[in-house]
């Protein structure tokens, strides 16, 4: 099958780089699939017998060989040591210290295995950008050792000529500080329902908080509960659910001197420990004001659950989970305003179909409708979303994607009733985008997949993920991809 021929690819590449590492806690053993028994004892009575002349060798060897790779490596070699500092039955001297620090430190590769998944949106600062231009964001999926995703970031400009052009990333990767979010009790409820459990035990904590309340004081309500478990049921597991659950609220934090370019958004709950993965970035708005909110997948190395992101400078993210039938499986999208009062979502709730879901809170996704379903060649294993909508005066449009034989990935299109997004207006014959001989090989061969466009002065700019080996992106006049478009009776 060919695709539409209408959009124009770019030239442009932006490739895996195996450089950008972060430095990681590593304790041996603890590396190998399925994880064993951790080796940490005897390695540090190891390193506590080197004599001092050999410790400060080695830690000035180390010291030259990754200062240029990472900032202020002797810090981190000191807050790893700290991390295993029970290990330790004896005064040591500043350098056994920072070589113990070493001996449990790693770099994590962030693109070692691949980059993927883009997603582009208008860049909250504008200032000094040359009129007709628009600066972007563009967010991405990097994979790493064992792979593992985190979400990193890049910063470019659409000029008046229609041509989209990224900075080169800055030095030295940086994950966000980590702090706990405000907890919400009705979400609470909600996911405490999806697994069966929102029952008279989990009731008599949240009944006793406020409708927003912090994770001191949802420890203190459990530590209440636990001594009741003589008159309530299931007092242990269901104490070990909310505080696992409490885990899923947070807040990565970046100082304001790291450029977007070395911001990443690192998995911090169990719920994540494996990947956050395919964010769909979106710019919200409500009220005259904006943000900037994205679902994403958290996995945990066996199942997945959703999570969304609200931003307003890409400085600081609050992080908290997703509830509801529509929030199951992978790809929620959230449309870029409320329709009738309510916020709405694409959902590919049962992983082969395109649905719409509702909701009053962002959080709670449990009214769904099915939209469209497999029926062409190009889509019969799966459908799904590529992003979320993007308003036109015509209808909502919807880039999707589709997985046919041979596991191949196309990229298509749909045009939504805009006060009625349950209704689809038109849709492409034949696939918008398919990858063509050069795009094959790769991590993942035979995928071209977006989280995300936006339009800019009438074209659709469109990045893509080739293969899980580079990102590029399209451009498609909107008028071109609206007269292609064919009526949907």
């Amino acid at each position: 099958m060919r695709d539409m021929g209408i959009a124009v690819r770019s030239e442009m590449r932006i490739r895996a780089d195996a450089s950008r590492v972060l430095l990681r806690l590593f304790i041996p053993g603890q590396e190998l699939v399925g994880g064993s028994e951790s080796r940490a004892t005897k390695t540090v009575e190891r390193i506590l017998a080197l004599d001092e002349a050999d410790v400060d060798a080695v830690l000035t060897e180390l010291l030259e060989r990754f200062s240029e790779r990472h900032e202020d490596l002797a810090s981190v070699f000191s807050m790893n040591a700290q991390r295993v500092a029970d290990y330790v039955n004896a005064p040591i001297t500043a350098n056994h210290w920072l070589l113990l620090g070493a001996a449990f430190t790693h770099e994590f590769s962030l693109e070692g295995a691949a980059i993927c998944n883009p997603s582009l949106v208008e860049h909250p600062d504008q200032t000094d950008v040359t009129p007709g231009n628009l600066r972007v964001v563009l967010s991405y999926r990097s994979i790493g050792e064992g792979h593992q995703s985190a979400i990193c970031f890049r910063t470019g400009e659409i000029d008046a000529q229609g041509t989209m052009k990224f900075e080169q990333p800055h030095a030295f990767p940086a994950m966000g500080a980590i702090s706990s979010g405000l907890l919400d009790r009705n979400t609470y409820h909600a996911l405490l329902r999806d697994l069966g459990l929102d029952g008279e035990t989990a009731t008599s904590v949240l009944n006793n908080l406020s409708k927003r309340f912090s994770e001191e004081e949802l420890d203190a309500a459990i530590a209440k509960l636990e001594t009741q478990s003589d008159t309530r049921l299931n007092v242990i597991a269901t104490a070990g659910i909310l505080r696992l659950i409490a885990a899923c609220f947070y807040v990565a934090t970046f100082e304001e001197s790291i450029d977007l370019s070395r911001r990443v958004l690192w998995p911090s709950t169990p719920t994540e420990r494996q990947g956050m993965e395919d964010a769909r970035f979106v710019r919200f708005e409500d009220s005259g004001a904006a943000k900037y909110v994205a679902s994403y997948t958290a996995y945990d190395g066996h199942a997945v659950s959703q999570q969304l992101l609200e931003t307003d400078d890409f400085l600081t993210f609050a992080s908290s989970p997703l509830a509801g039938r529509g929030a199951r499986n992978k790809g929620l999208a959230v449309f870029p305003r409320k329709i009738g009062g309510r916020f709405v979502a694409l959902s590919r709730h049962d992983r082969e179909s395109n649905a719409i879901a509702f909701s009053n809170d962002l959080h709670q996704w449990s009214d769904v409708s099915n939209t469209q379903i497999p029926t062409q060649a190009w889509e019969i294993l799966q459908l799904g979303n590529c992003g979320s909508p993007i308003e036109l005066a015509e209808g909502w449009l919807v880039i999707t994607h589709g997985v046919g034989p041979m596991r191949t990935y196309g990229i298509g299109a749909l045009l939504l009733d805009l006060e009625d997004p349950t209704k689809v207006i038109a849709q492409l014959p034949r696939p918008l985008l398919l990858p063509n001989d050069e795009e094959q090989d790769g991590y993942v061969p035979n995928v071209v997949y977006s989280c995300g466009s936006l339009v800019h002065n009438g074209t659709l700019f469109m990045p893509y993920g080739i293969a899980d080996q580079s990102i590029s992106y399209v451009t498609v006049k909107v008028a071109d991809l609206l007269a292609a478009f064919e009526p949907v009776s």
